[in-house]
């Protein structure tokens, strides 16, 4: 897999794909929150929830997918970064979040505890970009 990190644009490539995928999956995201938090709300939750879902899937697949062809390149460089490790991390926390969220039935509700964990959410989010950012520099 070394022939991904030395190929001009492959690596390039992968990297802008990458950060299409995670702008497909927070942007949904934030637009999502919003609504959960009060904002637009003209627009049915459930509706939005329909729609956003499929965008933030999406989004992910994209991102898991380049993320793990880049991982298989340098994968013994990664393990041994703390910030890759924490990233990791942080995902399966904003996973379990998302799972949980859906699984008690948050949207239905409209609860106060549904808002907290969509703020998690997003924290959660912001927190792998950082250190996806940040695995450059270790």
């Amino acid at each position: 897999m070394n022939w991904i990190v030395t190929a001009p644009f492959v690596y390039p490539a992968l990297e802008a794909a990458h950060i299409f995928g995670i702008a497909l999956l927070v942007g949904s995201l934030v637009v999502f929150e919003l609504r959960i938090w009060g904002r637009g709300s003209a627009i049915d939750a459930t509706a939005l929830g329909r729609l956003a879902l499929p965008v933030t899937v999406v989004g992910f697949c994209l991102a898991a997918a380049t993320g793990s062809i880049m991982f298989a390149s340098q994968a013994a460089e990664l393990i041994a970064n703390q910030a890759f490790v924490l990233k990791m991390a942080l995902l399966v926390l904003a996973g379990l979040n998302a799972i949980w969220f859906h699984l008690r039935g948050a949207l239905a509700r409209g609860d106060r505890f549904g808002r907290v964990q969509t703020a998690v959410s997003l924290g959660l989010w912001i927190a792998v970009i950082i250190c996806g950012r940040w695995i450059a520099y270790q």
